[in-house]
């Protein structure tokens, strides 16, 4: 029987003190996990959300007794020396996953079916039958290498990017001979690589080598840095995981772990303004003023940036306008089916054209066969998105594109109209709406090349201000969200020492 994600929650309306340590703004995986580390060390933290349910873009919402995702369909990063798995470790946090056999299947244009299988070996193969030869092993081992250790070397420098005397001093401490095989890729992009195994011709690799990046990195080979995009492509080379009931339930998991330490989450909550005081800040939302000592923003630096003047901020800081960004347009669809999918994520790419600029493909995610918590028997829920550019200037027809996408799906044999009993639909408007980011925008800043590991966006704005979410970190998914949040949080508590 399907939960209601509000039952996870406590939503009743609590008494906001005047005075508090650290402040954190959004309930955004980011946020709760630089909440969940700063309780653990004994400090208090009230979270404002301004939404009715906490978790942001990788949350869970109801509609007509059915549960769909909020944004984020796949959960990564448990493997060992991933951010999720360092902080759940470290904080004892548990909630129920299911490990998938495979991570996904690509349908490309010709009609070729890949499996991106788990085991770097068995994709390396698969990619050989379908691009040829030519490159691809040692194209693939090199992405492989270098993701494991960005993440290796990412979940143990929790200071980077440095801009303090102690943030370079504890990037010294933790470093260790290894990571320097590292510098070389930090001064080439994607392109590079793809150049370095002679395949930066081979149109069929490359067309779905971007629709990949455009999944995780939110932008194309030829504009991502090699240590994301390497980082990019191979999150099917690590254990993904499905969660019962939707990713609410991770989220209820850490907002649980949150409040037994002493943190309190006020919903409905819309901050509206903030600003110096002797205190520190003064957060000003619609019904109160509280001063507090230190804040995190969750919310896009966009966002923040309309609360809060950073014209003293002298650290690098990189703001993407409308016209950089993506958003989404987001179908949710329960059918009827007694179908075994051999996966429950699948890649497809347009076969003819897609009424909607920057859509190069569709990604399908399917509720687990034997998940009881999001439909009942005999139904699967899915969801189903593509990618918006330039959202501000969104003029879709809703109708028309919901019509197309489940003309594919009906065409690629997933489900069949007549077996549909619900469905609904959401452009970037909605996500605007729903998430409050500028422009409705999703998945984080589009990673680009002239933005090298050393100038990304800090977390700590100025001593006292810190920013974690995709926006800081960009383009990751969850390890990436999650990885901001210990970051903001490490630097956070670096300076309240």
């Amino acid at each position: 029987m399907p939960i209601n994600p509000t039952k996870l929650f406590d939503s009743r309306n609590h008494f906001i003190p005047e005075n508090i340590d650290i402040i954190i703004i959004g309930s955004g995986l980011g946020s709760l996990s630089a909440a969940a580390l700063l309780v653990n060390e004994g400090y208090k933290v009230t979270i404002l959300e301004k939404n009715y349910l906490p978790g942001g873009c990788t949350s869970s919402y109801e509609r007509k007794g059915f549960i769909f995702e909020s944004g984020a369909t796949t959960l990564v990063g448990l493997d060992e020396g991933m951010p999720l798995n360092a902080l759940i470790r470290k904080t004892g946090i548990e909630f129920p996953v299911r490990k998938l056999e495979t991570p996904m299947q690509v349908i490309l244009k010709s009609g070729k079916v890949l499996t991106r299988h788990l085991d770097i070996e068995d994709w390396i193969l698969e990619a050989e039958l379908a691009f040829g030869k030519q490159g691809m092993r040692p194209f693939w081992e090199e992405c492989y290498k270098i993701s494991k250790k960005v993440w290796q070397v990412s979940s143990r420098q929790l200071h980077f990017p440095p801009d303090s005397s102690l943030d370079y001093l504890s990037l010294v401490r933790n470093i260790k001979v290894a990571d320097f095989g590292l510098l070389p890729y930090m001064f080439k992009n994607l392109a590079d690589l793809l150049k370095k195994h002679d395949l930066q011709n081979n149109a069929e690799f490359i067309d779905f080598i971007d629709e990949q990046l455009m999944i995780t990195a939110q932008n194309k080979h030829s504009s991502v840095h090699s240590l994301f995009g390497a980082t990019a492509l191979c999150y099917t080379n690590f254990s993904n995981y499905y969660v019962d009931g939707g990713l609410v339930r991770m989220i209820a998991a850490f907002v649980n772990f949150i409040e037994s330490k002493g943190g309190q989450i006020f919903y409905r909550t819309s901050v509206e303004r903030i600003e110096k005081s002797n205190s520190g800040f003064k957060v000003t939302t619609k019904d109160s003023s509280i001063n507090c000592k230190r804040i995190i923003s969750g919310i896009p630096l966009n966002n923040l940036k309309q609360l809060y003047s950073f014209k003293n901020i002298k650290l690098p800081f990189h703001e993407m306008q409308a016209k950089d960004l993506n958003s989404a347009f987001q179908a949710g669809i329960v059918f009827r089916t007694d179908r075994i999918f051999d996966t429950l994520h699948y890649q497809i790419h347009h076969k003819t054209p897609f009424p909607i600029k920057g859509s190069g493909s569709l990604f399908l995610s399917l509720s687990h066969p034997h998940d009881r918590l999001r439909a009942d028997e005999g139904l699967t829920v899915a969801s189903v998105s593509t990618h918006v550019s330039e959202p501000d200037l969104w003029k879709g027809d809703k109708a028309e594109i919901l019509e197309k996408v489940i003309s594919i799906l009906e065409m690629e044999g997933f489900l069949k109209k007549e077996d549909i009993v619900y469905m609904h639909c959401s452009d970037p408007s909605d996500w605007e709406q729903w998430t409050g980011r500028y422009s409705g925008f999703v998945g984080g800043y589009p990673q680009t090349a002239d933005i090298k590991p050393w100038n990304m966006n800090s977390a700590r704005l100025e001593v006292g201000l810190y920013a974690c979410g995709d926006s800081v970190y960009p383009g990751q998914g969850i390890p990436g969200v999650v990885l901001s949040g210990m970051i903001a949080a490490t630097k956070a508590l670096s300076d309240l020492i």
